[in-house]
């Protein structure tokens, strides 16, 4: 099932329970709430499916973040996560504030490094592309996107995740910031998450 975003989605997504620097994600936890307690139950109702051997969430750019802090603070409504060029830059802090520490700063990173809880059945499926901006905060030579999705991948890595049997990570040559791309991948994220086991 698709979930179209609204024109508002800079406060319907983000993560639940912390805003970013500029107050935005202030509706993301009734998102949560309309998921949960609206859609889910609607599935189940008009499919007359009452329960679900996997269930995934996924989404790309900022519906990526969304998707990704949904399942980590619902991880046994879900089992699986696709994050498309996920907006992990998230902070709460603006990067040109002179204390600025992406390792500290970055909200998802945080709130997933800082919980002493690890859910091992969660698997995740990263994708980013080599376009999908030109930024490079910290003059690594890696832009953004990737840059913040890698450092994700090594938290899940410090918490116990296998890279190989938890972690797919697909980098795009000339992937771009785009539907395009994603629609692109998705078919690598289909056959990753339910294809034959």
């Amino acid at each position: 099932m698709g979930i179209h975003c609204s024109k508002d989605r800079k406060n319907e997504y983000g993560t639940a329970k912390i805003l970013d620097y500029k107050g935005r994600g202030a509706k993301a936890a009734l998102y949560n709430r309309f998921i949960l307690e609206e859609v889910m139950p609607y599935i189940r109702k008009t499919l007359f499916i009452y329960s679900f051997r996997e269930k995934c969430f996924a989404g790309f750019s900022l519906g990526g973040l969304c998707a990704l802090d949904m399942v980590w603070n619902h991880p046994r409504e879900f089992n699986k996560v696709g994050v498309f060029s996920g907006s992990l830059w998230w902070r709460d802090k603006d990067q040109d504030d002179e204390d600025f520490d992406e390792t500290v700063n970055r909200i998802m990173h945080r709130q997933v490094a800082d919980d002493p809880n690890v859910y091992p059945w969660l698997k995740f499926f990263f994708e980013v592309g080599t376009l999908d901006e030109t930024n490079d905060r910290n003059n690594n030579g890696i832009i953004d996107s990737i840059d913040d999705t890698l450092s994700f991948i090594d938290i899940l890595v410090k918490k116990g995740y296998s890279r190989k049997e938890s972690i797919e990570y697909l980098e795009l040559p000339d992937g771009r910031h785009d539907v395009p791309t994603w629609a692109s991948a998705f078919p690598a994220f289909l056959k990753w998450g339910f294809g034959p086991q």
